[in-house]
């Protein structure tokens, strides 16, 4: 019979991932990869698993999931967050993919998530299939630092399940700041990196549409005021992003004057 591994990459994530762990007690085996993180993140996963290791050389979201994958020894992975936890209906459909073995498919998951005090299904956010249960051999994460992208072998087919993964996005407005700006700057690096430039009209035009894609076209006012302030703090992250590549650019590229002084 197949095996599936559950599979999370994690750093300071001590206040939710024993929630999370605990709700994986029907895989086969749970392997965790630290970041280095400075809470209880690693003991609170040794309660659970003893396939926990520790790389706290960063670089990028890519590069971690692929180093947590190589730990894994299941016939399939379900790739898995911390602040994630998987409903009843997607557990029975995730146990039945891995009974049928079909190793030529990989799955897509709804991700329906919570944020700010409601469940978020409209502003572009519900459903964000995304491939999260997949053939360990078959699959692997590129090298992006940040929105990687699982890359499938030739040949192998996408397929839908139906249950939702619940995604508990923000906790509290500090921890949004916190990660978007983690975000932004791995954004920033990662194009830096591959020479790319940015301005600040670029910034604004693109927050701009950020907000009016969400909260119109995407029909964010359907998700009450958290729909209308996730659209303003998306917006904000966008023009944020931008800006931090423009910021890159000009401490590159303009240095101060030496001035030389005599006494």
């Amino acid at each position: 019979m197949a095996s599936i591994s559950a599979v999370l990459i994690v750093r300071d994530e001590a206040t939710i991932l024993t929630e999370c762990l605990a709700a994986l007690d029907w895989v086969d085996e749970i392997v965790v990869l630290d970041g280095g993180s400075d809470d209880d993140s690693v003991a609170i996963a040794r309660r659970f698993t003893d396939k926990i290791f520790v790389d706290a050389d960063w670089q990028g979201f890519g590069v971690q999931r692929q180093r947590a994958q190589q730990h894994a020894s299941g016939d399939w992975v379900f790739m898995i967050d911390a602040d994630e936890r998987v409903t009843p209906e997607l557990r029975k459909e995730i146990e039945a993919v891995v009974v049928s073995d079909q190793q030529q498919n990989v799955y897509l998951v709804p991700i329906l998530p919570w944020c700010f005090g409601r469940f978020i299904r409209y502003s572009g956010w519900y459903p964000e299939h995304k491939i999260r249960l997949y053939p360990r051999l078959k699959a692997r994460y590129g090298n992006d630092r940040v929105h990687e992208k699982l890359i499938i072998d030739e040949g192998v087919q996408k397929q839908f399940l139906q249950g939702d993964l619940l995604h508990f996005t923000y906790r509290d407005m500090k921890h949004y700041l916190v990660k978007s700006a983690n975000y932004a700057a791995e954004w920033a690096q990662e194009r830096q990196q591959k020479g790319r430039k940015a301005s600040l009209p670029q910034a604004v035009i693109h927050g701009v549409g950020c907000f009016i894609k969400m909260y119109l076209v995407k029909r964010g006012f359907l998700d009450g005021p958290q729909g209308f302030l996730l659209a303003v703090l998306s917006a904000h992250s966008t023009f944020a992003k931008y800006a931090d590549l423009w910021v890159r650019t000009q401490s590159t590229e303009s240095k101060p004057e030496q001035v030389n002084q005599s006494s």
